[in-house]
């Protein structure tokens, strides 16, 4: 069965008291289902403490970006090796703001990606298309780059420790959400890829989530479509309440 996961970015949000806050709440609330796995990303000043806080309880940390090099001078950067160092089990890589706002590109992003994965760092692979290009009928075309160029040599051993998530950039921090319907199609568009990347018995095994004003109204209808294997939350995660009740729906 593929790990069910929901992931919170809390982006550039939150003071150190603010965060301590709400990872206190999240950890109060928080009770395991399984294998199923709940994860927070704070900003990277933030993470040692969150992680400290949430050590033993099961729920993972996770940082928002890395570096594409491994070390130097490289002033404001953090690099994959250090994440990992500091325990941090996840990292997300090729989130559309990224994309879109510091101009990263797919070649950056498997960098990121690489880096990563040999640091022991699992993966949080971010693709989606904006409404333009959904409307101008380029969304397979603009997955299907995102996917063989982020992931470019990407070998079948490291696909274990790779999670995708579709985020439609018209859909983030919008309010607007993606069908149930219009999710799961994408999702299994996406799953069809890997299987052209990778083989059926590897696309099956990748988890992939979906985000994208994802709630705690509308996370158990998304959940419960096929190929949509839990969430990547943004404001959501923001509300220990909220994102209890998300990662409950899973």
């Amino acid at each position: 069965m593929r790990k069910k996961i929901v992931a919170g970015n809390w982006k550039m949000n939150n003071t150190l008291q603010e965060a301590m806050a709400l990872t206190m709440a999240v950890k109060s609330a928080y009770k395991s289902k399984g294998a199923n796995e709940l994860i927070v990303c704070p900003p990277f000043p933030w993470i040692a403490p969150v992680s400290e806080v949430l050590k033993g309880t099961g729920i993972k940390t996770g940082a928002q970006n890395c570096a594409t090099d491994e070390k130097g001078a490289f002033t404001g950067e953090v690099s994959a090796k250090m994440l990992s160092s500091a325990g941090i089990q996840y990292v997300i890589l090729g989130h559309s703001e990224r994309r879109s706002i510091y101009k990263e590109t797919d070649a950056q992003i498997n960098l990121k990606v690489k880096q990563a994965l040999a640091a022991g760092l699992r993966v949080i692979f971010c693709v989606g298309e904006t409404l333009d290009q959904r409307n101008s009928g380029e969304l397979e075309t603009v997955l299907k780059t995102q996917l063989s160029e982020g992931l470019r040599d990407i070998a079948l051993s490291s696909l274990p420790g790779v999670v995708i998530a579709y985020e439609p950039v018209w859909a983030i921090g919008t309010g607007v959400t993606a069908s149930p319907e219009q999710a799961q199609e994408v999702h299994a568009f996406i799953r069809n890829q890997l299987v052209e990347m990778y083989g059926s018995h590897e696309s099956d095994d990748m988890t992939i989530l979906y985000g994208g004003s994802c709630n705690a109204q509308n996370a158990a209808s998304l959940f419960s479509k096929k190929d949509i294997d839990g969430g990547l939350i943004g404001g959501a995660s923001l509300k220990a309440e909220d994102f209890i009740k998300i990662f409950e729906s899973l």
